[in-house]
């Protein structure tokens, strides 16, 4: 029976050993792909148990007024990580193959500082590591917490499943299209193709509601 379980415990040993030794440490300068991906000299990073907003999301002011804090989220991951160099450990890889790590800068864990900063939720389906943090955050309505807006997860469901209005209710009017090219430009109401031009979701385009989210988003006025 004694060697029954020494062999056991062996195995189990030997499995383990193997299934470390698969995982990688990816180490290099990120460039920011948006607020919980990364790209490390090539290699695509998904950071361990957090979920950032979709680029596309928009949260609501205390006063009723949307903004793009999908767009913004990114960019303030970018303004704080980008060039920067990190150590990444593999955790597990998702159904992209994307490694997904717990990345660290300087000693600090990158997941965790964008959580308890309000930019990122704790991805509990996968993770309570960040859970805490999350919630000290949601109290002190820091980052996205201070504003009106739903989970990651939340959004891609309601997205996925068409619950989502084409277009926003209230004063959304600017229709923002994307042309053959790939360029982003908005048209207002009363513009000469503003009747004409259709919204496709599904290619990424979009509704706004004033000039100021539609150029904080990336897309420029139409000519005409």
């Amino acid at each position: 029976m004694l060697r029954i379980c020494s062999l056991f415990a062996l195995n189990l040993s030997l499995s383990f050993g193997a299934a470390s030794a698969g995982a990688q440490t990816v180490s290099g300068m990120v460039r920011v792909i948006d607020g919980d991906t990364f790209d490390l000299g090539g290699t695509r990073i998904r950071l361990h148990g957090i979920d950032a907003l979709e680029a596309r999301q928009t949260c609501e002011t205390e006063g009723g007024q949307p903004w793009a804090c999908g767009d913004w989220t990114t960019r303030e991951v970018r303004d704080r990580y980008q060039g920067e160099q990190a150590q990444c450990e593999e955790l597990d890889r998702d159904r992209y193959g994307r490694i997904v790590a717990r990345c660290r800068i300087d000693g600090v864990d990158v997941g965790q500082a964008l959580v308890q900063d309000g930019l990122a939720f704790a991805y509990r389906k996968y993770s309570m590591d960040y859970d805490l943090d999350e919630k000290a955050a949601f109290v002190a309505a820091r980052g996205i917490h201070g504003f009106k807006t739903v989970s990651p997860a939340r959004y891609r469901v309601t997205r996925r499943s068409g619950a989502e209005p084409e277009r926003p209710e209230g004063s959304c009017q600017i229709k923002g299209n994307i042309s053959a090219k790939g360029t982003k430009i908005y048209h207002m109401p009363g513009q000469s193709f503003y009747s004409r031009t259709r919204i496709s979701s599904q290619n990424g385009e979009r509704w706004f509601c004033s000039e100021a989210e539609a150029r904080g988003a990336g897309w420029r006025r139409a000519q005409r």
